[in-house]
């Protein structure tokens, strides 16, 4: 059994039998024991004899507040959704570019966008496929493993690696040769108490642990609040979903337009005529040859299977939904006769819907998996990364589960020939990080009748200016152009796959905003890659906002503020909504049209509750008198229309 001993004496046990240079590998996001690794941190960052280099990913950080408004917005709602979360030390001086000169950081994907300006943490980023990640962090010398795991009373000597079995699954069997040849390596768990217990590939026994901390954490755990979705991420779900096949396999990633994807997914199920409605209305008809073929409209007759690195709160509301419900089985043989229909009823039982290699959500999900009963949360199956992102090892058992696969992943800009941007900026600052996102589609060209669909915003606004995410080139690529095969946009749906570059470009025009569509096309024509006499088909030329604003408003229940829930209170969504409508307008171009909304705002009476919530009820000075009239014009000119689903 592990030897059970408080954080500090883990510490001194580490120190003790560890080499001078410690190499502490940790699970990306939600699984790492941060009160150890901070009580670990701080004894070496005083120890300049001693080194530590710690292998991990998505470091997780509560967002800044910010100041004005967003500040009196954010942090009271931090307050509440965080709580008590032991926030990670390193990750601070990480920010601030503190980080101690014996201590290095080296990470495989950052939490989006949040380390942008971090010299140490941009100089120490490792550009490595998440399936990668064991083998690579292995080789660097790991000579101790730390995570939070969960206990449950019902299984006495069992600990699950619960929300991350990911990398640590495949690390075992690497850390087990080495310590055969004579090498010390630690492994050292944490429970805590927030921790659902998720059986199966998860479980391991409690003798794989050579450290077991004995106060299991009670703190908050991190959780990723829903956003709200927007006119362009619910049009780029809806069109997704038509290319999604009843029987198949489903893997998505996490963010908003994921949300939308589900969303979709769910009216297509549950109010399938509306949802045929507005594609009719959509002009799908460009597309129906392909939706015909690849996808389709129709309610899920035999359901999908999930099979996602990360097992999203999207996958669970389609799974409760009865849409993730298609069971796939270990046995080859079992999984033969069930793809053909032919599994009597005493073989069904047993069967996963849901393979996921690491989790993270909001309050509820984690909620939701802790209430689920045994039998029902054996189907949702937590396993190695090596399992969901790769085909080889147990690849014909694989081929017959990940039929029809559609592996469906955000990027945040495409070259005009088909190249995919999703995890470096073009002056080489890493947004985030590769993950898992070539390994899907790499897949989808490798399994047959699968697809790799990257779905994004055609268009964006930053700093007052717009400006499109088809572009003709950039000076990064995540996903090669030879890879290319679906992009889907709030316009439409571009089928890439084996198609002449000319093609590609005409078709990713198609799904282009209107406002872009003219320069896309001079900057093709002068590289040659488009015929000088080219014309765009006049289906396509109107491809602009205000025309598919005016269609999400004839059916407002396809458009739901938070389709997933949300933690924020009404006052809040209300009010996220006029910060951001603010934003917007602190433009030279908006400052009359802000001017004479802020004079015009409505007086305090109509909204006190929002007014109390940011502090500005009672005004104290002109800075927050205009802060009070700047949010109730906001307040007014985003009051939710009737019948507006929230």
């Amino acid at each position: 059994m592990p030897q059970t001993c408080s954080i500090e004496h883990a510490v001194d046990q580490v120190l003790a039998q560890l080499p001078a240079h410690i190499h502490l590998g940790m699970p990306l996001g939600l699984g790492k024991p941060n009160r150890f690794v901070n009580a670990l941190y701080a004894r070496i960052r005083e120890l300049p004899e001693r080194r530590l280099t710690i292998y991990t990913a998505l470091s997780l950080g509560r967002p800044t507040p910010g100041e004005g408004l967003q500040a009196r917005f954010l942090e009271p709602f931090l307050e509440r959704v965080f709580g008590d979360y032991q926030e990670l030390d390193y990750l601070g001086d990480l920010r601030r570019n503190r980080l101690p000169a014996n201590i290095r950081v080296e990470q495989f994907f950052m939490q989006p966008g949040s380390l942008l300006d971090s010299a140490p943490a941009q100089q120490d980023y490792v550009s490595s496929n998440y399936s990668h990640a064991a083998r690579d962090i292995n080789a660097k010398g790991l000579n101790l493993v730390a995570q939070l795991v969960a206990s449950d009373p019902q299984y006495p000597g069992r600990l699950s690696l619960s929300c991350n079995p990911d990398v640590t699954l495949d690390l075992l069997p690497m850390i087990a040769k080495r310590r055969t040849a004579g090498e010390t390596i630690l492994v050292l768990g944490q429970v805590h108490a927030g921790l659902p217990y998720m059986p199966g590939d998860a479980e391991l026994d409690a003798v794989a642990f050579d450290l077991l901390i004995d106060e299991p954490e009670h703190t908050t755990l991190f959780s990723t609040p829903n956003m709200p979705v927007g006119l362009q991420d619910h049009l780029i779900g809806l069109h997704a979903s038509t290319l999604v096949r009843d029987g198949g396999t489903l893997q998505i990633g996490i963010g908003s337009m994921g949300d939308a994807l589900t969303a979709a997914l769910l009216a297509r199920q549950a109010d399938n005529a509306t949802y045929l409605g507005l594609l009719g209305e959509l002009n799908m008809s460009n597309w129906q040859t392909l939706i015909d073929r690849e996808g389709g409209t129709e309610p899920f007759g035999s359901g999908l299977y999930g099979c996602s690195e990360m097992f999203v709160n999207g996958l669970l509301a389609l799974a409760d939904a009865g849409i993730v419900r298609r069971k796939v089985y270990a046995d080859a043989g079992l999984q033969l006769l069930a793809n053909q229909g032919a599994l009597d009823e005493s073989q069904q039982g047993g069967g996963v819907v849901v393979h996921g290699g690491f989790f993270l959500g909001p309050r509820s999900f984690y909620e939701r998996l802790r209430e689920l009963p045994a039998e029902r949360l054996a189907q949702f199956n937590m396993t190695a990364i090596s399992f969901i992102n790769e085909l080889y090892g147990d690849e014909a058992l694989k081929r017959l589960q990940r039929r029809d696969a559609r592996f469906i992943n955000s990027a945040f800009t495409v070259t005009l020939l088909g190249a995919a941007v999703s995890d470096q900026l073009a002056d080489g600052r890493v947004v985030s990080g590769v993950g898992g996102q070539y390994n899907f589609v790499a897949q989808a060209h490798a399994l047959e009748d699968a697809r790799s669909i990257l779905i994004l915003r055609s268009w964006r606004e930053s700093g007052g200016e717009v400006s499109s995410n088809i572009v003709w080139s950039y000076a990064h690529t995540t996903i090669p152009r030879h890879l290319r095969d679906i992009v889907v946009t709030e316009y439409g749906i571009a089928d890439l796959r084996g198609q002449t570059d000319a093609t590609v470009i005409e078709r990713l025009l198609n799904i282009s905003d209107s406002r872009f569509q003219p320069g896309l096309i001079e900057q093709a024509q002068k590289a040659g890659k488009l015929s000088r006499d080219f014309q765009l088909d006049p289906r396509f030329t109107d491809n602009t906002p205000e025309r598919l604003k005016a269609l999400a408003a004839r059916y407002p229940q396809l458009f739901a503020e938070y389709p997933l829930g949300s933690d924020f209170s009404s006052e809040e969504r209300d009010l996220l909504r006029a910060l951001n409508w603010l934003k917007s307008k602190l433009k030279l171009t908006e400052m009359l049209e802000l001017g004479k909304a802020t004079f015009d705002a409505p007086d305090p009476a109509a909204y006190p509750a929002h007014l109390a919530r940011m502090g500005l009820d009672r005004p104290d000075g002109l800075r927050e008198e205009l802060y009070q009239r700047l949010l109730l014009a906001g307040l007014q000119a985003t009051a939710p229309t009737t019948g507006r689903a929230e």
